[in-house]
């Protein structure tokens, strides 16, 4: 992974610095509220329902062992024992006090680790897979591409003060696991005809309030011109965007209300002054950046493991395991393991100090000191061998971090909701721990098979909800917190907007819902497909009539 050079090292350094002596004037009263906020926020801090969120940069979902580690110190330290990792990659502290937060960043950057632009109206954290250098479907390793964006946007002074945050996403896979779609800026590497590598740039997506799949601004991009490209892109937005209403600030409210061919123009117009400037890229700063990037000692192995074959044969529960959480490597011996967050009855997407030690040292154990964390709120080890696979999900397993669950109903992506966060309509993590519960049989689980479940809890939609197959969303009913229901969302190539069913339901009405919509598709499903296949087939008429229906059996249709 990326290993910092002097100048990240000072930077951050004297970030620690000025942020200390801010939060000092702020508790001696030099500081007003108002003038703290936006330095604060700048620094990862939120002011949440009942104490500070701290929020870490994880840059693309890559960390070290020393690193996690040293998160897991932090949490036990300076918090309550655990972290929440975010759909962003990230991992966010709950309770940490305001006046210790210096000292937390101090200590972060001794891993190189920070929290700059991890919230405010600026470029956050730049995503990719998490399975990003080891994918067999990987066109390019988008990860030298992911630091390069990363250190042009840290600090870029013309892009400090957007009119909103600004998403980032890159994906260097012939299936789209980053959610391009969704994002302000989608980048989606690919080899075109003359067997060059190009980009085709996505704009204008986002969740939220307003759900906007992004629009397809350039179809063919050199790769030379990320940056310029993506500089006129901001520039036309910082100039046009709105800001005197944040619900309408963000690129997608601009896109569309210019439509994507007038804001093309533009944008085009812009990246003329721009496309040979000095933030083209070069060979040879690909090269350099590139080398930052450690190449794994893979040893030569076979693709095939005896001791993991006779394992699969006579364990079931590791057979289970294994068909759920690993998943292919295009180096020949090895996978990758996904480590689940999602326990039955658990907040998902939390972690405890003492799990963070247990997955650091199997990582430096068994994956080369390196893991990821995704999007859906769960940790990878990227390169483990087939020889090592059974260790592995024993120690995973007397740690609680080897559900057989991974992409089944209850690897459910949640926000931290009304529990936390003051903007949440609603509670989230509730939800999710009663529909695990409701589908507490793997049996059961295995059977519907891949499903995905998103639940925000509010409009900002942290948890993704309007592109889960199922979606729920918190809204707020005459001072109640009540559940919208969506179904038909999807990630990746063919991604899609969910739609709304019907009217909301009740927290408690929440596992017979989901129950119900299970039941129509295990009964209307053809032998291949999915939950999201059916949807897509029969339309949501028939889930909504069967939800809403009262001590009816179920109607075929």
């Amino acid at each position: 992974m990326y290993k910092y050079d002097k100048l990240d090292q000072q930077i951050v350094d004297e970030r620690v610095a000025q942020y200390r002596d801010q939060t000092r004037r702020f508790l001696a009263g030099e500081l007003t509220e108002e003038e703290f906020r936006p330095l604060r926020l700048q620094n990862g801090l939120y002011i949440q329902r009942h104490a500070p969120m701290f929020r870490i940069a994880v840059p693309y979902g890559m960390l070290s062992s020393r690193q996690l580690h040293k998160l897991g110190d932090i949490a036990k330290k300076y918090d309550r024992d655990y972290g929440h990792f975010s759909t962003r990659q990230n991992l966010q502290l709950n309770w940490p006090k305001l006046e210790d937060v210096p000292e937390m960043l101090a200590e972060l950057a001794t891993v190189e680790m920070h929290a700059i632009q991890t919230s405010g109206n600026c470029i956050r954290n730049i995503t990719t897979d998490q399975f990003a250098g080891i994918a067999p479907d990987e066109v390019i390793d988008p990860r030298a591409m992911a630091e390069i964006m990363r250190q042009w946007s840290t600090f870029h002074p013309e892009f400090a003060l957007l009119p909103r945050k600004f998403k980032i996403a890159v994906s260097g896979t012939k299936q789209d696991r980053a959610i391009v779609q969704a994002h302000d800026i989608g980048m989606e590497f690919y080899t075109d005809d003359a067997d060059k590598l190009a980009i085709k740039v996505w704009v204008g997506g986002g969740l939220g309030r307003t759900p906007i799949l992004g629009s397809v601004i350039r179809e063919h991009l050199e790769w030379q011109h990320a940056l310029t490209y993506c500089e006129a892109i901001i520039r036309v937005y910082n100039l046009h965007g709105r800001r005197d209403n944040s619900y309408k600030a963000r690129i997608k409210i601009l896109v569309k209300a210019l439509g994507i061919e007038e804001f093309k123009n533009q944008v085009e117009a812009e990246w003329a002054h721009l496309k040979d400037a000095p933030n083209t890229i070069t060979e040879a700063e690909l090269a350099r950046v590139s080398k930052y990037f450690e190449a794994m000692p893979y040893e030569n192995l076979s693709a095939h493991d005896a001791s993991f074959d006779a394992a699969i044969a006579s364990n079931p529960a590791f057979a289970a395991w294994a068909k759920r959480c690993v998943h292919v490597h295009k180096q020949a011996g090895y996978r990758a393991v996904t480590l689940s967050l999602k326990p039955h009855g658990k907040a998902p997407g939390d972690a405890t100090s003492d799990q963070m030690h247990v997955v650091a040292d199997l990582a430096a154990q068994y994956s080369f000191g390196e893991l990821r964390v995704s999007h859906e709120q769960n940790l990878i080890l990227a390169d483990v061998k087939l020889s090592d696979l059974y260790s592995v999900w024993e120690k995973a397993r007397a740690a609680g971090l080897a559900t057989p669950n991974i992409g089944l109903l209850t690897d459910i992506i949640c926000c931290p909701g009304g529990d936390f966060c003051s903007l949440a309509n609603a509670k989230s993590i509730p939800i999710a721990e009663a529909i695990q519960m409701q589908f507490d049989n793997l049996d059961y689980l295995h059977d519907i098979g891949d499903i995905e479940l998103n639940i925000s809890g509010c409009m900002n939609a942290c948890g993704h909800h309007h592109v889960g197959h199922i979606g729920i969303l918190g809204v707020d009913k005459d001072g109640s917190e009540w559940y919208q229901v969506s179904i038909g969302g999807k990630q990746g190539n063919d991604a899609s907007l969910g739609t709304v069913i019907g009217p909301a339901f009740s927290a408690d009405e929440m596992p017979g819902v989901v129950q119900k919509l299970i039941d129509i598709y295990i009964k209307e499903r053809t032998p291949e497909e999915l939950f999201i296949d059916t949807v897509r087939r029969l339309g949501i008429a028939p889930f909504k009539a069967h939800v809403y229906a009262k001590n009816e059996e179920i109607v075929s249709v």
